[in-house]
């Protein structure tokens, strides 16, 4: 074994043993919640978009499904698991909590509310589509990979310094 072979082995078992584990579901989450958990990869959540189809239509947070407010309750217990996690979100802050207190409701044990909704998800460059969002500029940073991760932690420690 060369040395920096060595020095390699040496250095792992000086570290400690730790499972990297992806961040856990909150009863109101913000859109860096979401991103970091879709950026780990899983697969095991849904996003919930309650606002009425044409709206929806003109826009949305990409693989949001649309379930109206009105009709929510319904969709839910005819598509999900009550251990589904799910992320909600709607025009307001308001109408998003209130959906997600009908799914609590309904007997769904792991529901989110998605704090500030679209606008706040396209704010930290978080995937779109609809027919307005295809149409919409990209901007100049839309392909700059690196200011998007830069300014996607530079918000997350923003986030984590309010109370």
């Amino acid at each position: 074994m060369s040395k920096v072979e060595d020095a390699i082995e040496k250095a792992k078992e000086m570290l400690p043993n730790v499972t990297p584990t992806p961040p856990g579901l909150k009863a109101q989450s913000s859109v860096h919640d979401l991103k970091s958990r879709l950026e780990w990869g899983e697969p095991g959540l849904t996003i919930l978009d309650v606002r009425p189809r044409d709206i929806y239509n003109q826009g949305h947070i990409m693989g949001a499904m649309e379930f109206p407010v009105d009709k929510l309750v319904d969709l839910a217990k005819n598509n999900l698991e009550t251990n589904r996690d799910i992320y909600v979100y709607g025009a307001s802050d308001q109408e998003t909590a209130e959906a997600a207190n009908l799914l609590r409701q309904a007997g769904y044990q792991n529901v989110s509310e998605l704090k500030g909704g679209l606008e706040a998800w396209k704010a930290v460059a978080g995937s779109t589509e609809g027919i307005d969002e295809s149409l919409a500029d990209p901007g100049k940073n839309a392909y700059n990979v690196v200011d998007n991760v830069k300014n996607h932690f530079e918000r997350q420690e923003i986030d984590f310094e309010k109370p």
